[in-house]
């Protein structure tokens, strides 16, 4: 078998393509192997269009960057003709090597979408020794046009949180499919609030889904994000996840404590003790702190108090046991912290747990919660951390996708 052979069948060529030449060139620095494919002389091409056999009417030079070979970078060049079609026209041909447009081949990007499920784009592009911004034009194209073809149709119980993108309280909003086994995200979009449920509304509508179909959505205790709700996905049930409800007293717990540690001395280990429950993984300078705290009669103790009383309404069987827990639980909580103004923050989060708890109880109605949401917005938070941030909105939202869309097979379909 001839060279020209073996790099032929290694590109995948097929008539009227073949490798006419090759030139390695040690004076540069990685060596470059330059590959030339052309055609014979008055061979027919498809039409782009109609896919019909037509004469080549000019040609035009181009360049494409392929995978190494071996250690030198590797380069392939070909005359690519426009056919003129007695149908439509003058149209220049797409090459079986690679995309419209792009500067690489396929082979090429399809290596690169492989690495980038698993590293930064900034790493990769070092490695493949690019410019990360020539990979992320392709991570673009391709996820982009894998989420166009998203199907919808089937969606009827959802889950949306906000993650963290940027500074400055930058945030985007992520959207799941609850039934969705693996990769549950769907949509997300900048920002945070009413605007960018109206937004997936629209996306999802533009991919076959309904509003009205959907039974269920799992959400926080945003007053933006229900008032949305209620307003595009009319026959659903809203159901605020509980880990929303202990998040929300955690919060207020942290607030006293550093209000009051301004007037006061804490004992140490203050800060970790009060955020972690009462059984659960405290060392034992945080058990002696949670015990100097109460013996003292700290405020961040009665606020601790009444984060620690959630776990009796959790432990409900039933749902009419939920209701009765919870209630008593509110007049429990009003009592114990009184009228203090340092302890305004508990206040807060039990008048919020107060207008929101007909959907806190539908927890126990509900298959769903938006717990794998947390874990993957843990991920998110991870590709990002490792990244070192991402410079626009857009970058941070295409990972989410590349991660924890449904789009496993997105070189193939596209």
């Amino acid at each position: 078998m001839q060279n020209n052979d073996i790099f032929a069948l290694g590109l995948g060529l097929t008539a009227p393509w073949k490798l006419v030449e090759q030139q390695l060139d040690t004076t540069k620095s990685p060596h470059r192997l330059d590959l030339r494919i052309a055609a014979d002389r008055g061979s027919l091409y498809p039409c782009p269009e109609c896919g019909k056999s037509c004469k080549a009417h000019d040609f035009k030079e181009m360049t494409w960057r392929h995978l190494n070979f071996f250690q030198h970078h590797c380069y392939i060049t070909a005359p690519v003709p426009r056919t003129n079609c007695p149908e439509h026209g003058v149209k220049r041909i797409v090459v079986p090597w690679a995309r419209e447009g792009s500067h690489f081949t396929l082979l090429f990007e399809q290596v690169a979408m492989t690495m980038l499920r698993e590293m930064p784009v900034a790493v990769a592009a070092r490695h493949m020794e690019v410019t990360d911004k020539r990979l992320w034009r392709v991570v673009f194209h391709y996820v982009s046009k894998a989420m166009a073809k998203l199907d919808l149709r089937s969606l009827k119980a959802l889950a949306l949180d906000e993650t963290k993108s940027r500074r400055r309280h930058k945030y985007v909003t992520i959207f799941i499919d609850l039934d969705r086994s693996e990769r549950p995200v769907v949509f997300a979009t900048p920002g945070k609030g009413k605007d960018t449920v109206q937004r997936f509304t629209q996306f999802l509508k533009e991919h076959g889904g309904n509003p009205d179909n959907v039974l269920e959505v799992v959400s926080d205790m945003s007053g933006a994000f229900i008032s949305s709700i209620k307003t595009h996905f009319q026959n659903s049930e809203l159901t605020v996840d509980w880990f929303h409800v202990v998040q929300l007293f955690t919060r207020a717990v942290d607030e006293v404590r550093r209000a009051e540690a301004k007037e006061i001395a804490m004992p140490k280990t203050t800060r970790w003790a009060v955020l972690k429950n009462a059984d659960g993984a405290l060392t034992n300078r945080q058990f002696d702190a949670l015990v100097e705290l109460a013996a003292l009669d700290f405020h961040t103790a009665t606020a601790w108090r009444v984060k620690e009383a959630l776990r009796w309404i959790r432990k409900a069987p039933t749902e009419q046991g939920a209701k009765w827990r919870l209630a008593n639980f509110l007049n429990y909580a009003r009592e114990l912290i009184g009228q203090e103004p340092i302890l305004a923050p508990v206040r807060k989060a039990i008048n919020t747990v107060e207008k929101h708890r007909q959907a806190i109880v539908a927890r126990w109605r509900s298959d769903h919660s938006n717990a794998r949401l947390e874990g993957l917005n843990s991920l998110f938070q991870a590709a990002k951390a490792r990244a070192r941030g991402y410079r626009k909105d857009l970058s941070f939202i295409t990972i989410i996708y590349l991660i924890g869309a449904p789009i496993q097979d997105l070189l193939v379909s596209t």
